[in-house]
């Protein structure tokens, strides 16, 4: 709420026409008090129609005091939307809104009936409040209805994003990829400097993409078609910049970085370029230490793909080490690894290069009945290394 620099509101003015009124009320104050309770209520708002949130509603009968000492014996606070109520009893009162202690408004001769129910507003933005107020006072008001629209705008157009983004979120689930960059390329032109509208780009290029590909494998035509490559390489840049944007912002958020990191690594691995995937999978890993292990798996897994198989094994570890859970990283290590196999010229006998066997056993160790698990009790036997595990062959 925005406080305006105007005088506390003196009562002076109404002291001569209030005094017979006094006078008059002195007499019954017994049977008033001995009348039913009555109850007020009312809204505060400011003068640009905002609810005033902060502050109270005082009640008295004292109008010959000053301000700072007079005795308000009814006080109301305001709530969130504004509003005041209380219960009081009947008479006629001083009713002032006080906000940070200071009285901004007031409404005299307040008749309460007994057992009524009075409904007492305060709208500051009347006209003859704002003709009262000082010209300071009113260039504040100016500036501040200013800075409120502009900031009314601003949040239409957060409101108007979020639901975009929203909205392209449950269409890249659904695959509808269309809808998806259509609402996501407004955004982004929209506001081109928010990290997260560039991501979602992203996604909704990548998933386009991985169904071109998905299209053409379907045909038989070639999947790393120059158009469809093309896909991934926007999706790829989109990703770079909601990252580098990002790491620019205020606070910087690391798991959105870990994750548009871990996506661009897929898009430079299914354009081509293992290298560069890499590349983004270990600043993923840098930006979520403990999303690492999984990081470092698709590192691993995109390097033996691309035939890195040295690299493949050295990323293997970094996900073991990371998460030595993880059943699938000591099966690319052992993948990686048995490509340096040797076998004897003369018995035919296979040696495998020194962690190669213990990674497969730990596979199984960790995965006995996995999708791998025939294939790497089969290496083994093939080896002639003992399949000490649970894994037990299917019949």
């Amino acid at each position: 709420m925005m406080r305006f620099g105007w005088k506390n509101l003196k009562m002076s003015g109404v002291v001569g026409a209030a005094l017979a009124g006094v006078m008059m009320l002195a007499l019954p104050v017994r049977s008033m008090a001995q009348a039913a309770p009555a109850t007020v209520h009312g809204h505060v708002n400011n003068p640009i129609g905002q609810s005033i949130t902060k502050g109270e509603v005082r009640f008295t009968t004292d109008r010959t005091g000053e301000e700072k000492t007079r005795k308000y014996p009814y006080v109301f606070p305001l709530d969130a939307n504004g509003e005041f109520k209380g219960s009081i009893p009947a008479g006629t009162y001083l009713s002032l809104v006080f906000v940070d202690n200071k009285s901004i408004d007031f409404a005299d001769n307040v008749t309460v009936a007994a057992g009524g129910d009075k409904l007492l507003n305060f709208d500051l933005s009347r006209k003859e409040y704002l003709d009262k107020m000082t010209p300071e006072e009113k260039a504040q008001l100016e500036e501040f209805k200013k800075k409120n629209s502009e900031a009314t705008k601003a949040n239409a157009q957060i409101a108007n994003l979020n639901t975009l983004l929203t909205e392209s979120r449950a269409a890249i689930k659904a695959k509808n990829y269309d809808e998806a960059l259509t609402k996501m390329t407004t955004a982004t032109t929209a506001k081109p400097d928010e990290g997260i509208l560039w991501i979602t780009l992203g996604d909704a290029q990548l998933g386009s993409a991985d169904a071109a590909a998905a299209a053409a494998r379907g045909a038989h035509t070639n999947p790393a078609d120059p158009a469809i490559l093309q896909k991934y390489k926007d999706a790829a840049v989109s990703y770079q910049k909601g990252v580098d944007l990002n790491a620019a912002s205020k606070k910087p958020n690391p798991e959105t970085a870990g994750a548009a990191y871990n996506q661009l690594g897929q898009a430079n691995a299914k354009m081509g370029d293992p290298k560069a995937a890499a590349a983004a999978y270990e600043r993923a890993a840098k930006s979520v230490p403990a999303q690492a292990g999984m990081y470092m798996f698709n590192e691993a897994a995109t390097l033996l793909n691309a035939g890195d198989n040295d690299d493949a094994a050295i990323a293997a570890d970094k996900a073991i080490a990371a998460d030595p859970k993880r059943a699938d990283a000591y099966y690319i290590k052992g993948q990686a690894l048995i490509s340096k196999a040797s076998v004897d010229p003369k018995t035919s006998k296979i040696t495998a290069p020194p962690g190669c066997v213990e990674a497969y056993q730990k596979y199984l160790d960790l995965a006995p009945d996995g999708p791998h698990a025939a294939d790497v009790a089969g290496i083994l036997t093939g080896i002639g290394a003992t399949v000490s595990t649970k894994y037990k062959a299917k019949k």
